[in-house]
């Protein structure tokens, strides 16, 4: 089954806001922190649902958002294939409500990362500043990123073709291989510091011990 969705992440200079899903009953995501957004309404174009979504969860009420990607989820539930168009907001008014979804919180970018996410999210979240369209795909087999792939575009039409980049998890990973010397996402040089692997083009950060 074919599932649409929006996931906005609304940001101030400086911070991004998060939402701690820790209030529902069996929420697929309980434990993990998200940006907001939910799924689509009959008729709904992607910005009016990543508009609703966000005053639902949040109170608060964006304009002119962004649409900096789209991602797919194949089985993410048995059964379920998602699809998620990603939006930064940075035209906002409003006050941050007690949300049914989960706790709100303002998170220092720098914190982003950090935080308890889904493993796919760390891959994709520095994307969300690059000048590039993207186009991810994410295989989980229970909670756990198996592989993932994405196809870059420039959001200059008279700029490079676009780029694919596939990433498969496997045991030799774990190990420490011969990846620690380039990006997992685009490929280029990277740097090491306090046990993160860096890169030096588009910023994607990992712990030198992730597979």
């Amino acid at each position: 089954m074919l599932k649409l969705a929006t996931l906005v992440y609304i940001r101030r200079p400086g911070q991004t806001l998060m939402l701690h899903r820790i209030k529902k009953v069996g929420d697929i995501h309980r434990g993990k922190w998200n940006g907001l957004g939910g799924k689509f309404e009959p008729g709904e174009s992607p910005e009016a649902c990543a508009i609703r979504e966000v005053r639902e969860e949040s109170g608060l009420t964006i304009s002119n958002p962004e649409l900096r990607g789209f991602l797919t989820f194949p089985q993410f539930r048995p059964g379920e294939d998602w699809y998620a168009f990603v939006y930064v907001a940075r035209n906002f008014n409003g006050t941050l409500i007690d949300s049914a979804e989960g706790e709100l919180a303002w998170i220092d970018d720098k914190q982003l990362l950090d935080l308890p996410l889904w493993p796919g999210d760390r891959v994709f979240l520095p994307w969300l500043e690059q000048d590039r369209f993207f186009s991810g795909r994410f295989f989980y087999e229970n909670g756990n990123l198996i592989a993932h792939e994405v196809v870059f575009y420039p959001l200059d039409p008279a700029g490079l073709a676009a780029q694919h980049v596939s990433r498969r998890a496997n045991s030799s990973d774990a190990a420490g291989s011969a990846d620690d010397t380039s990006c997992w996402v685009c490929g280029a040089a990277v740097i090491k510091h306090h046990c993160k692997i860096i890169c030096t083009v588009c910023g994607f950060r990992r712990d030198c011990s992730d597979p």
